[in-house]
């Protein structure tokens, strides 16, 4: 189950306001400038009248993204058009198993990325784009660091201008901001100016959920909140600075599918969706399993292991 990070502001102001939602720059090699776009906008009553809360979610996976420019960067203007992207792992600290870290730039016959290899040159907590030999005369490129939200959408989050037949090493930074104003999603935007008395997310300490206020005098509360998962599949949400814990309901983790594997016939919770003996509680459709028939059982969207349901009771069945 992909993990996301979730952003829930709440307008405690007399009238209405405009957020936006963008990123803390990655890192990247040499000296060139780096560019940030924004990630999302949307206005928001105040919650006294309301009741509402926005909230802003993305898919926490890495994503190496490339786009033709329309024109140098522009502070409030569409950052490029005929965008790629990549999921894409970081390189591991010295020791660690190797990761595909690693993706090639295509422009011809169209713009693209390869999928990505595993490399020994970038460093760590980096992934590496390798660019083309092309005529920078003729078009340029941004290349950088995108964002998927749950929706699906993909966004440049940040990137610098590429250069031909070079490799681009880039290093995100998982750190989140929300400040009043409009910027559509893939606008570029000042970063350091936007950046000044924004509501700041740090999702580095393992954070997943930020429930950020925006208060009647302009200033902001944010309450830092992990997921921790507890023996029977359910989710403890806790608190990080200035918040409480509780139970979340629980989230499917574990897929039950035919013998075959071309069907789900139900989902649920697990403490342990890699190995046999496992026992799934939480069961979407109990009805549909049978104590001695043989499934193939796993993590939501594999890989799955064959085995036969041992025992069922209730929503929970246990399969060896």
């Amino acid at each position: 189950m992909a993990t996301t990070i979730t952003i829930n502001v709440t307008n405690n102001s007399p009238n209405l306001q405009n957020f936006f939602f963008f990123q803390q720059p990655a890192q990247y090699s040499g000296g060139a400038q780096v560019y940030t776009n924004s990630l999302y906008t949307a206005p928001l009553l105040p919650s006294s009248t309301s009741g509402s809360v926005l909230s802003f979610t993305m898919i926490l996976q890495y994503y190496a993204g490339v786009q033709q420019q329309v024109q140098p960067p522009v502070v409030g203007q569409a950052s490029g058009q005929l965008a790629a992207s990549q999921a894409i792992n970081l390189t591991p600290a010295a020791g660690g198993a190797p990761t595909a870290n690693t993706t090639n730039m295509i422009v011809s016959p169209s713009l693209g990325l390869s999928v990505p290899v595993s490399t020994t040159g970038p460093q760590a907590g980096a992934f590496r784009i390798v660019t083309p030999t092309y005529n920078p005369t003729l078009a340029n490129y941004n290349a950088g660091s995108a964002i998927q939200t749950l929706q699906g959408g993909i966004t440049l989050s940040n990137f610098v201008t590429a250069q031909p037949t070079t490799n681009l090493d880039c290093q995100p930074v998982i750190i989140f901001y929300v400040q009043t104003g409009t910027y559509t999603p893939g606008t570029v935007m000042n970063f350091t100016s936007s950046s000044i008395n924004a509501a700041i997310c740090n999702a580095t300490p393992g954070y997943t959920t930020f429930n950020v206020t925006y208060n009647a005098d302009g200033t902001w509360t944010v309450q830092n909140f992990a997921v921790a998962q507890m023996s029977d599949g359910r989710r403890m949400l806790v608190a990080g600075s200035g918040g409480s814990a509780g139970l979340l309901a629980a989230a499917p983790n574990a897929q039950v599918m035919n013998e075959v594997g071309n069907a789900v016939v139900s989902t649920g919770t697990t403490a342990n969706p890699d190995v046999l003996p496992m026992t799934i509680n939480n069961l979407s459709n109990p009805g549909g399993i049978a104590r001695l028939r043989a499934y193939q059982v796993g993590p939501t969207n594999g890989p799955y292991l064959g085995a036969e349901c041992s025992a069922i009771a209730g929503n929970s069945a246990t399969f060896i």
